[in-house]
């Protein structure tokens, strides 16, 4: 046989015997594994078991130990509660014991109060029938007064009141007039001497300035170039500056007329640098116009920032101290306005220091009390309430604000510094030579005061006298007596503050003199 046919029927041979031989194997093995599962698990049934005997056993100990310990709690709880409730009983017991007791008392106090009332009632009948008993009798003394006096009860009765009403009134005014004795003796040295004290530390130049501003020109050609052909350039001028020009035959003047101070100081300047520069002309004009507005805002700001750093005011804000500066061309009876607000912030900051109160608060409230006359010319409104808004905008103190709408009485002063500033105020402007008025404000101004005084009953004369400071009153003695006096110069103060309006502060004096004369034959 071939060798190699051999080999392969071989190959076939073995290959047929391993697969057989596999097969056999696979058969053999689920057997195996089988038996072997069978044991695992009845080993494993085994220890379940006894592991589940473990378990039970204990199960049963702990139940056991738990129900014991439950029962215990429970006796101990019992025991406490047992406790407790015999206390509260104690308790219980010892306040229905009290309560017993109370109730006792309360019904012995009862019959106390039944047998007090009882013995109120017979006071009350007994007095009651007294009552009526004089009653009776005072009725009887009536009517027999009633006949022998010839007047009624109710005549007598306001005649007694008459009297009472006359007598007190006396005495009421008598009251015044010591307690205001008594408060000028204790305070009028004191304000006496911080006012002098004040005025003798400060002084200072006032300067006068009027409505209108006087221009001098080099010729009186001029006049015709300011005009202008038809009237051209003195139109611009008025139209662009906001002011009336004046222009008459006065030689080599013309004069500037406005209200408004800024307005007419920027009027004053423009025309001199016209007049100076000789070229006159529409452009120009408005040219000159913008510039020297600029330049007194400039000078307004700076003399505000001056005021306050001669002052030595902190932290005052810039927009408010171009307000400030504006008062320099403003005036009040000829009283500038800047001068008078650094005068009354002087006042008051000596003042102040003399009562040991803030001195530089003080000083900020009088620079700032007129504030409001630098836009008065431009918004509607006193300048009290106008520079308490500029005030209040710029976030002044307080104290500020009301020492600007309380220093002309507008609104009631809140603090010491308030009524400095007011009194400042009427110190800077009732010294002699601070302001001046024309002589028909002030002939209107005395008559006025004069008429006043003699509106009262029992007024013999009344003469205005220094310069409308004083008004001294001549009363009848035998219609007007010394309390009455004293009396009517009250009314008259409240009637003159009500009606008048006066720089400073004014006097009134009232002057009760009898005399009696006989002649000698």
């Amino acid at each position: 046989m071939d060798p190699v046919i051999a080999g392969v029927i071989g190959a076939v041979v073995g290959l047929v015997i391993g697969i057989g031989a596999v097969v056999a194997v696979f058969m053999l093995v689920p057997s195996l594994r089988k038996k072997s599962a069978s044991k695992q698990a009845k080993s494993i049934i085994r220890d379940a078991e006894i592991e589940g005997e473990k378990i039970l056993k204990n199960a049963k100990i702990d139940a056991k130990q738990a129900a014991f310990e439950a029962k215990q709690q429970a006796q101990n709880e019992i025991r406490v509660m047992k406790s407790e409730a015999l206390t509260e009983q104690a308790k219980l017991d010892a306040r229905e014991a009290s309560l017993n007791s109370r109730e006792k008392d309360i019904n012995r106090k009862e019959q106390s109060l039944d047998a007090k009332n009882d013995n109120l009632d017979k006071k009350i009948e007994a007095y009651e029938n007294k009552t009526a008993q004089l009653d009776e009798k005072i009725n009887a003394i009536l009517a027999e007064l009633e006949k022998v006096a010839g007047m009624s009860v109710k005549e007598a009765h306001d005649e007694i009141m008459s009297r009472v009403e006359s007598k007190m009134s006396t005495e009421i005014a008598q009251y015044i007039k010591n307690a205001q004795d008594d408060a000028k003796s204790q305070a009028e040295a004191f304000a006496k001497d911080i006012i002098a004290i004040a005025c003798d530390k400060y002084a200072q130049d006032v300067v006068t300035e009027r409505t209108v501003a006087v221009i001098p020109l080099p010729s009186d050609d001029l006049k015709g170039r300011l005009i202008g052909r038809e009237g051209r350039n003195i139109r611009v001028l008025e139209q662009v500056l906001g002011v009336d020009l004046v222009i008459d035959d006065t030689p080599e003047v013309i004069t500037v007329s406005c209200f408004d101070p800024i307005r007419r100081e920027i009027a004053r300047r423009t025309i001199e640098s016209l007049v100076k520069d000789g070229r006159i002309q529409p452009g120009r004009i408005e040219e000159v116009a913008a510039k020297m507005k600029k330049d007194l805002e400039v000078e307004t700001q700076k003399a505000g920032e001056e005021a306050a750093f001669k002052l030595g005011l902190p932290r005052v804000n810039r927009e408010l101290l171009g307000y400030v500066g504006r008062l320099k061309y403003r005036t009040s009876y000829g009283q500038n306005a800047l001068t008078h607000s650094m005068e009354v912030a002087y006042l008051c900051g000596i003042m102040a220091g003399e009562l040991k109160l803030d001195v530089n608060l003080a000083r900020r409230a009088g620079l700032l009390h007129d504030i409001g006359k630098s836009v008065d010319f431009e918004m509607e409104g006193s300048h009290v309430f106008l520079g308490s808004d500029l005030a209040k905008k710029y976030n002044e103190p307080e104290i500020v604000v009301n020492s600007i709408e309380s220093h002309h009485g507008d609104v009631e002063a809140k603090s010491v510094i308030a009524h400095l500033v007011a009194a400042a105020d009427t110190l800077s402007a009732a010294r002699p030579g601070s302001r001046s008025e024309t002589m028909e404000t002030y002939i209107k101004r005395i008559t006025q005061l004069e008429e006043i005084a003699k509106s009262y009953d029992g007024v013999q004369q009344a003469y205005a006298m220094q310069s409308g400071r004083e008004i001294r009153v001549m009363v009848l003695p035998e219609r007007i007596s010394d309390l009455e006096a004293v009396r009517l110069a009250q009314d008259m103060r409240e009637k003159i503050e009500t009606t008048m309006t006066y720089p400073g502060q004014i006097k009134i004096s009232v002057i009760r003199e009898y005399r009696a004369v006989e002649t000698a034959k």
